[in-house]
Order: C-alpha cells, then sequence, then structure tokens
C-alpha cells in the first residue's frame, strides 16, 4: 500500500511539475502578459492610428531601402535594432536617426531572453541602450525582446528601470505561408489592423525581401481605411 501511494504521489507531482513548467512556457512567449512592468501589445484608442515597426539589423542594404520607402511615403517608423548589429553598422543607425525615424532596443545579441541571469539581461540591455544613444536618438528608449521570449529577470530588470515592453498584435511576416507573398502580407495587415494596432516587421536581410516589397503596399490600404501612421512614444500618449 505504501508504495502505491509513494507512486500515486510521484505522478501527481509531476503532473503538477510539467503543467507549471507548461503555464511558464505560454508565459514566456505571451504578447499580452509578463509578471513585471509594463507591457504593450497595442494601445486602446478609438483614434485611426498605427505603429509601423521594423526588427532586426541595421545593415546596410535594408536601411537604405526601407528608408527610401518610409521617406516616398512621408511615414515615421519605430526601428528595433539589435546591438550588435548597429555597432556595426553605426552609420546605418545615424541615417535612421537623421531621417526622424525612432530607435528601440532590441536587446545586444538577439538572444532568448527565458532563462538569463539577471546580469546578462543588464549588459544585453545597457549596451544596446549606449549604442542607441551614440548614433543619436535622444528619446525614450522601449524594449522588444528577441522572438518576443521573457519570463521573470527580463521583465524585472525593465520595470525596475522603468523601460515598456513592446510587443504587437499584427506580425504578418511570422507565419511562412504568408511571408513568401508581399501580396498576403498587404492583406493580412490590413484584415487585421484596428485602432492602435502595432505592426512588426522585418526588412533588413536579402531574406526578407517579400517584406520589404509590402511595405509600400501596407501604408497605402491602410491610408485608404483612414488610418495614420506613428512611432510608438506617439501611440503610446494616444492610450486611453
Amino acid at each position: 500500500m505504501k508504495s502505491y501511494l509513494r507512486t500515486k504521489l510521484l505522478i501527481a507531482t509531476l503532473v503538477i511539475l510539467l503543467a507549471g513548467a507548461m503555464a511558464l512556457w505560454q508565459v514566456s512567449k505571451s504578447r499580452t502578459f509578463q509578471f513585471f512592468g509594463s507591457i504593450v501589445p497595442r494601445v486602446n484608442t478609438s483614434e485611426k492610428v498605427v505603429a509601423l515597426t521594423f526588427d532586426d539589423g541595421p545593415t546596410p542594404s535594408g536601411t537604405n531601402e526601407i528608408l527610401k520607402v518610409l521617406d516616398d511615403m512621408n511615414v515615421k517608423a519605430t526601428f528595433f535594432v539589435i546591438g550588435a548589429e548597429l555597432e556595426r553598422n553605426m552609420s546605418e543607425g545615424r541615417k535612421i536617426v537623421a531621417a526622424g525615424h525612432e530607435l528601440g532596443n532590441h536587446s545586444y545579441s538577439h538572444a532568448r531572453m527565458v532563462l538569463v541571469t539577471p546580469y546578462f539581461v543588464q549588459q544585453e540591455v545597457e549596451k544596446t541602450d549606449r549604442l542607441i544613444k551614440e548614433a543619436g536618438y535622444s528619446g525614450k528608449i522601449n524594449f522588444r525582446p528577441p522572438f518576443g521570449k521573457k519570463l521573470l529577470a527580463l521583465p524585472h530588470y525593465l520595470s525596475k528601470t522603468s523601460r515598456t515592453t513592446i510587443t504587437w498584435d499584427i506580425e504578418p511576416d511570422s507565419n511562412p505561408e504568408i511571408a513568401s507573398d508581399s501580396t498576403k502580407i498587404i492583406e493580412d495587415a490590413r484584415s487585421r489592423v484596428r485602432p492602435g494596432s502595432i505592426i512588426l516587421l522585418h526588412v533588413m536581410y536579402p531574406s526578407r525581401r517579400e517584406s520589404l516589397k509590402a511595405v509600400r503596399g501596407i501604408i497605402e490600404s491602410l491610408w485608404r481605411e483612414g488610418y495614420r501612421f506613428v512611432i510608438i512614444s506617439e501611440l503610446l500618449a494616444a492610450a486611453h
């Protein structure tokens, strides 16, 4: 009997541990919840405003091409840059700032920041912030977790240092079936947009040509729907 009870207790413990691990995994990839601080996947507003955001880079070719598109359309965007990429391509970061766009922190190494130490988080965040300031950006620097992953150490540090976690509610090029066709990317963004939406795109690398091609179409289609484009800091100010 004792052996039977011990077996049942062991099984129950394993089930509880597994359920806990699964719950933490869901939290780590949630776009709308974290244990500490403020997380923003979109803002609550009735105003037809939307933020266009780009992750990764900067890279020489990607930066020049996306800046040309945005300049042609007279639209400002938010670029969540990787510190290591910015360090290698500081002149490209300065071009983004000079063009009037916003820079955000996307970590230094682009590592998944789930099972990481507080010291690792501090280095990833602070080093990239210093590089962003070196590029000439003087506004408030928001943070976007690589791959959207976070658990304890990252949100705690961001909360402690009064930084906001910015995620997204529209990510058309994260779906491989959509990412391969610029027309599908445009339609997915148009069909999902709401007032206060945050759109995530990747345009900095050659493998993301379809995303780059889609930017102009996304802007034009949302203009026709009555939307205007703002940077993240402006979108946050529009919340009510």
